[in-house]
């Protein structure tokens, strides 16, 4: 596929700046959070430093880093992959910070625990047991006895003071990462809460749990520091799953979110293009904007041709789409920001290439991107 022939629309609507709260963005690309593990004993280096720079020096307006694990002995399964606790490793992200800010970016980390994701047994704390509201991994299946309202209540507060160093370190806002299956997500679903208290039962008793951490990050971080917060309907292991089936539920769930203080909503999808409900072409960052008025990022599949498709595309051209539809999307205000994944791993100036047009020079994403810190 030729890209020239195929890109007609200005990418200009990708390039203006956008504004949340005190914090004004120079560009609508958003840096996709995507686990890399190269931080030994959870520690960030220059290296990772780096990384994050050179995406900020090529036109990238926000970066969010890769999941960064709260202070939980069962928050992560790699000891290589970074936390966001302990001196060594903030004074690492301090550092990342300092160096994205040198080159004009913004910059938030995603704060993270996995929950029942986390394999029995699993590094670097193999004797702490996987934590969920039910103990229930994401087929059904018991594996560990449901949290406590002590245990919520201490990872509740791991939340909140990630979220603290995230501010008092010079970041420019926080994601609290309530995606894909893994911890915020668990209490959400209902396939993997299954508590009768108050932590569970219908959409919105299982959404308590991320209402109080949202509520907690913002009285950590005060009323101007932004937070975003990552969703999605689909699971790591059940793509059709759907937490809200209808836009009315969705609009219950996100509206009491935002009360709670979400500032941005990040809507994580497959293919940004497929609509999120029958009867309209809005896709998931487009319903939650009509429905909160809050900005939204959109994700999912975003690049230029099949060079970009997402891993999980199912067959040649699955995941790719026409970049003319996203922009036409973004001009009419369906969403506010664009997050890129995979394009940003295979060639960190791809932005800066897409703004100058030069779509030949665009380095194709491979698996081996994911092999190092390019």
């Amino acid at each position: 596929m030729n890209s020239n022939t195929q890109h007609t629309r200005s990418t200009a609507a990708l390039f203006e700046p956008f504004t949340i709260g005190n914090l004004t963005l120079p560009t609508r690309i958003v840096m996709a959070p995507m686990t890399r593990g190269f931080s030994p004993n959870g520690v960030p280096g220059p290296d990772v430093a780096a990384y994050y720079r050179r995406r900020a020096e090529n036109n990238v307006g926000l970066i969010i880093t890769e999941g960064t694990v709260i202070n939980h002995p069962a928050s992560t399964d790699s000891p290589n992959i970074p936390r966001f606790f302990g001196e060594d490793a903030l004074n690492g992200w301090a550092e990342v910070v300092k160096q994205v800010h040198e080159a004009g970016g913004k910059i938030m980390p995603q704060i993270w625990h996995i929950g029942m994701t986390r394999p029995v047994g699993a590094e670097p704390n193999p004797e702490a047991m996987p934590i969920g509201p039910s103990g229930l991994d994401l087929n059904g299946n018991k594996v560990s006895e449901p949290m406590t309202e002590e245990e919520i209540a201490y990872v509740i507060q791991a939340y909140a003071d990630a979220a603290a160093n995230a501010k008092r370190i010079g970041f420019d806002g926080v994601e609290i990462h309530g995606a894909h299956g893994y911890l915020i997500d668990q209490f959400l679903w209902e396939q993997t809460n299954r508590r009768t208290d108050r932590y569970g039962g219908d959409m919105m008793k299982r959404a308590r749990f991320a209402i109080e951490v949202v509520e907690a990050v913002r009285r950590a971080v005060g009323p101007d520091f932004p937070v975003v917060l990552r969703l999605s309907q689909w699971k790591t292991n059940q793509y059709d799953a759907r937490l809200a089936p209808t836009p009315e539920d969705l609009g219950k769930l996100l509206g009491a979110l935002s009360v709670a203080g979400v500032d941005v909503f990040h809507c994580s999808t497959r293919r940004f293009w497929e609509p999120e409900y029958e009867g309209s072409d809005l896709n998931f960052a487009g319903w939650a904007k009509k429905l909160t008025g809050k900005p939204a990022i959109t994700v999912g599949s975003v690049g230029l041709d099949e060079a970009f498709t997402s891993l999980f595309a199912e067959g040649k051209g699955a995941g790719s789409k026409d970049i003319d539809d996203l922009l036409e999307r973004l001009e009419n205000g369906e969403f506010d920001l664009v997050a890129v994944g995979r394009a940003l791993l295979g060639d960190p100036a791809w932005a800066t290439k897409v703004r100058e047009g030069r779509f030949d020079e665009l380095a194709p994403f491979t698996p081996d991107a994911l092999k190092t810190l390019a």
